[in-house]
Order: C-alpha cells, then sequence, then structure tokens
C-alpha cells in the first residue's frame, strides 16, 4: 500500500453516488420487487468507468468503483452468502433501528428521519451450511473496475468487503463460534479475490463501534469490549494469513444525520481497532461528534509500519469544507503520527448521504486540503 512519501495521498470511505436509474433498481431489489437484472450490470458496467473517472477528475490518489456492483454497502452480503432464510419479519437499522440515541430524541426521529437512513429488510436466519455464492457478481465487480482504470491516472485501487458479523442469527450450527467460523471462511473467498485480482481490500465495519449504543439497557464499557473484541478474533481469523499492507479497516459510528449523543468513545475501543490485521485505519474525524479525538493519538501511538486514514472532509453536514480547514485537519495528523503516516480520507461513503453535485465538491476540496497540506508539511 501506499505512504504519503512525498504528498498527502487522498481516497474516500467506499459509496458514491448512482446514477438515478442505477439507484432507482437497487431500491426496487432491496424492498423485495423483482426487477431485471441483466439490465442492472448492463447499467453498472456501464457507470463504473464514469465514476472512477469523476474520483481522477477530482483529484483523488486511491480510486474506488464507488461500489456500484452492490444494492447497498451492507445488504449486499445477502445477495453472496448462502445458508440463510428470511422468517418473515423486518429488522431496522440506521436511523430506524432502536437506539439509545433514537429514544433521547425520539421527535427529532420521527419528525426528520423516519423513512431516511436506512429502512426495514427481512430478518435472515442461518439453517444450512454457510457459504459464498456470490463469485459471479464479485468477478463482474473485479472485471467491471479493472476496465474502468485502464487509461486513467491513479494511486491505487480498492475495493470495500463487509466484516464476517453482519449476517443473521444462528439456527443451524451447534454454537456461536461454529457460526461464526463459517461465516469468517465464506467471507475470506471474497476478500481473497480482491487482493488477488491487485487491489487494497477494505474492510467495513460500522458496527465495531455504533453496535455500542444499540443494547438496551446500557451495558458498561468491559462488556461491550468483550464482545468487540470476540468480533475482532472473527475477522482477524478471516484475514489469516492475507497481506496486511494489502488491507485498510473502516469503522464509523453510523452514518445517518442524527444527533450521535450516544456513541462510545474513540479512546475506549481505539486499541481493539489496531488489533485489526490491516495496515491502514480509515475513521471518522471530521464531523462534530469526533473530530476532538485527534487527541486520541497524542496519547495512543500508531503502530510502525500502520497507517491512518482520518476523515477529513464528512458526510454529516451540507456546508462545503475551506481547503485551509481540510488541511489544517491533515498537518494536525501529520504532526502526531506523522505525515508519511497519512492519508487524507472522508468520514465514510458519501453516497447516498449527500447531494451528488456536493459529493464530487467534497472530493474536490479534499484534494486541494491535501495539496496544501503538503506544501506546508514538505516546505
Amino acid at each position: 500500500m501506499k505512504r504519503s512519501e512525498q504528498r498527502i495521498l487522498t481516497s474516500h470511505g467506499g459509496s458514491l453516488p448512482r446514477p438515478p436509474e442505477l439507484q432507482a433498481l437497487n431500491q426496487q431489489k432491496q424492498s423485495g420487487q423483482t426487477i431485471d437484472e441483466a439490465q442492472r450490470w448492463t447499467l453498472v458496467k456501464a457507470s463504473v468507468p464514469e465514476v472512477v473517472q469523476k474520483q481522477v477528475e477530482c483529484g483523488v490518489d486511491i480510486v474506488g468503483d464507488g461500489e456500484y456492483g452492490k444494492t447497498n454497502f451492507l445488504n449486499y452480503i445477502r445477495e453472496r452468502l448462502g445458508g440463510f432464510e428470511a422468517t418473515g419479519d423486518i429488522e431496522f437499522s440506521g436511523a430506524m433501528a432502536d437506539r439509545r440515541d433514537r429514544r433521547a430524541f425520539l421527535q427529532f426521529y420521527q419528525d426528520e428521519l423516519s423513512g431516511r437512513g436506512g429502512g426495514g429488510r427481512p430478518q435472515l436466519v442461518c439453517t444450512a451450511p454457510v457459504t459464498y455464492t456470490g463469485t459471479s457478481q464479485l468477478q463482474t465487480d473485479l472485471e467491471n473496475f479493472k476496465a474502468a482504470l485502464q487509461g486513467k491516472t491513479y494511486e491505487e485501487g480498492f475495493i470495500p468487503a463487509l466484516a464476517p458479523t453482519y449476517t443473521g442469527d444462528n439456527r443451524y450450527y451447534p454454537n456461536e463460534d461454529e457460526y461464526l467460523t463459517a461465516v469468517a471462511d465464506a467471507m475470506r473467498v471474497e476478500y481473497e479475490a480482491i487482493i488477488n485480482a491487485g487491489y487494497i481490500l477494505q474492510i467495513d465495519d460500522p458496527g465495531l463501534p455504533a453496535f455500542w449504543e444499540a443494547y438496551i439497557p446500557a451495558i458498561n464499557v468491559e462488556e461491550y469490549r468483550k464482545i468487540a473484541a470476540r468480533k475482532i478474533e472473527v475477522l482477524n481469523y478471516a484475514l489469516r494469513d492475507l497481506p496486511e499492507d494489502r488491507i485498510r479497516y473502516h469503522i464509523c459510528w453510523g452514518s445517518w444525520h442524527g444527533p450521535h449523543s450516544e456513541d462510545i468513545p474513540l479512546a475506549d475501543i481505539v486499541d481493539l481497532v489496531l488489533a485489526v490485521r490491516a495496515q491502514t485505519y480509515s475513521l471518522e474525524a471530521a464531523n462534530v461528534r469526533h473530530e476532538h479525538e485527534w487527541r486520541v493519538w497524542g496519547d495512543v501511538k500508531l503502530p510502525a509500519g500502520k497507517i491512518l486514514m482520518p476523515g477529513v472532509v464528512g458526510h454529516a453536514t451540507n456546508v462545503l469544507e475551506h481547503p485551509r480547514l481540510v488541511a489544517d485537519r491533515i498537518v494536525k495528523y501529520a504532526g502526531l503520527v506523522g505525515r508519511e503516516n497519512v492519508i487524507a480520507g472522508t468520514d465514510c461513503g458519501l453516497g447516498g448521504r449527500l447531494h451528488p453535485q456536493l459529493v464530487w465538491a467534497k472530493l474536490k476540496v479534499l484534494s486541494e486540503g491535501a495539496e496544501l497540506a503538503t506544501r506546508e508539511l514538505w516546505s
């Protein structure tokens, strides 16, 4: 994985705005409607080169496929794992989930966010051996991205994949450990394929911090850390023997536009984050609930050889960051962990969380801020 050895490199969280026609088909599919899959994949193939080109035009160095082949960064895994079936019940995620923050600001959520930021989806349970059944979709993603990168100027390409702890309840395996091991083995197929294709593997694990506030009543930090540590063990098992320098790990506290009053502090989980077998760690650092946590890196030493990718532009506001602010954020992190160990990123994937015009403006500002920071750090 390339480092910021001569200048500050830039990247982002993964998801980018999809064309309206593609997004409409994705939403129909997620709601259980039958769609024309051939039409959907035709749109994906035509759109990936465009999203790569837009990233290049914005000055992004480490580019992705926008996750165009996936209906959703989280739900896509339901289409790529076998052994699960729907119960007929509906489960909720994001802004619609029953969380402590939602209970504390119920009127806000009812007035402002109901129906947005993640709705209901069929609840799944494991009723048979877990297998990876998404080889065809995965290979199409890899081929589309390879074709889209031809002739483009960029530093590296990355593809996100979900951590192996976002499936349904176990009703097949004799215990939870065997179940989680089976899911990890299945997801490893995707992880290996992405790396073997020559791309950086980004592991998306928003639940590591975000599930904290889903416990009602609340549990204490030590209890939660034990639960989170077990999930890290499962992830590291899935990543075993894969080259750490081709892996980056992304966490967030949930990307819906809410108060986030119950977010667990980074300081309480940072050692767990650093325990993941990855070279780069992508964290929220630009939104007002977490921007102050740059201070954590004054107390916690980034291990040798590792890279930090703090979000220096965010998805939580329509206000366009000033390049000078972006540069100041980068310089602050560079002073703590070393300029060569910083890649300028976004808090999370921007697709679906901001108007497309704002997404491209924010990525342009990201590049402009990195250029300012480079001049300051290498002057």
